[in-house]
């Protein structure tokens, strides 16, 4: 299967990173990808005001997404947010070329390294799949990472693939935990892992809000032992991926972790 990973920086101004995503959509498609995955707050960066925004630009990026996929012929998945009565809804939403969509609401909410994301963001409760040629991958988002047993419950549910899209937060550390993670899904769920964030605005020179994980670039895929088969560096590009799933099933046979688990695994 061949897909492409997105590396960008986005900003609080959303047809800016609506052309940023038409871009790269375009690129991926017309390289044979069969799907591309942005970032987490690819719709908008985390900062102040993001409800306003999503209330505002949701209806209108939704479609201009769903004109984007039937227009190229190719999946996109796409960080995004949408409103409930108080707070937003952290999406990992995917567009299809048939023009239905379909969404992952982020389930673990950034509580952590001194961030609060549960107080304006609600969390969602169901893992969450798309289909490409007839194969299910899972979603993921961002802190989702830390959580095997979610990538445990999509592997169980017949991913043998899943796709982490994050804006994730930069750090001591932070960019070295970003890759052990991936690899440790990779390892404990016999799945490859396509972790893809934000890239690195103190490399891009993009400027994004100084509230909230702005990225730190060092994008990467995982095959299903933990080898890192592609990797990035801070910058904005376009990577382009190719991988035969049946590994998948091969590492299930060799290291059968799930098969094993005890305790609720």
């Amino acid at each position: 299967m061949k897909f492409a990973l997105a590396q960008i920086n986005t900003t609080t101004e959303v047809a800016d990173n609506l052309e940023k995503v038409r871009t790269y959509t375009r690129e991926a498609a017309a390289a044979g990808a069969r799907f591309v995955v942005f970032p987490e707050a690819t719709m908008s960066a985390f900062g102040s005001g993001l409800r306003t925004i999503a209330e505002v630009h949701t209806e209108s990026w939704r479609k201009a997404l769903s004109e984007l996929a039937v227009e190229t012929g190719i999946t996109v998945v796409v960080g995004e947010f949408a409103t409930t009565a108080d707070k937003v809804i952290n999406l990992l939403a995917v567009y299809y070329p048939s023009g239905e969509r379909s969404d992952y609401a982020k389930i673990h909410l950034y509580d952590a390294f001194g961030f609060k994301e549960s107080d304006t963001v609600e969390a969602g409760e169901e893992p969450g799949l798309f289909t490409v040629d007839d194969e299910d991958i899972g979603l993921a988002l961002c802190y989702d990472i830390r959580f095997p047993k979610l990538f445990a419950e999509l592997s169980r549910r017949g991913a043998r693939l899943t796709v982490v899209a994050a804006s994730w937060g930069a750090g001591p550390r932070k960019a070295e935990q970003w890759e052990i993670l991936a690899r440790a899904r990779a390892l404990d769920s016999n799945m490859f892992i396509a972790a893809l964030g934000q890239a690195d605005p103190e490399v891009t020179g993009v400027p994004v809000p100084k509230k909230g994980p702005t990225g730190v670039g060092h994008s990467l895929v995982s095959d299903p032992l933990g080898k890192v088969l592609n990797s990035l560096d801070g910058t904005e590009r376009l990577e382009f991926v190719e991988v035969d799933l049946v590994a998948a099933d091969s590492a299930a046979e060799t290291v059968p972790v799930l098969t094993n688990a005890k305790l609720g695994y």
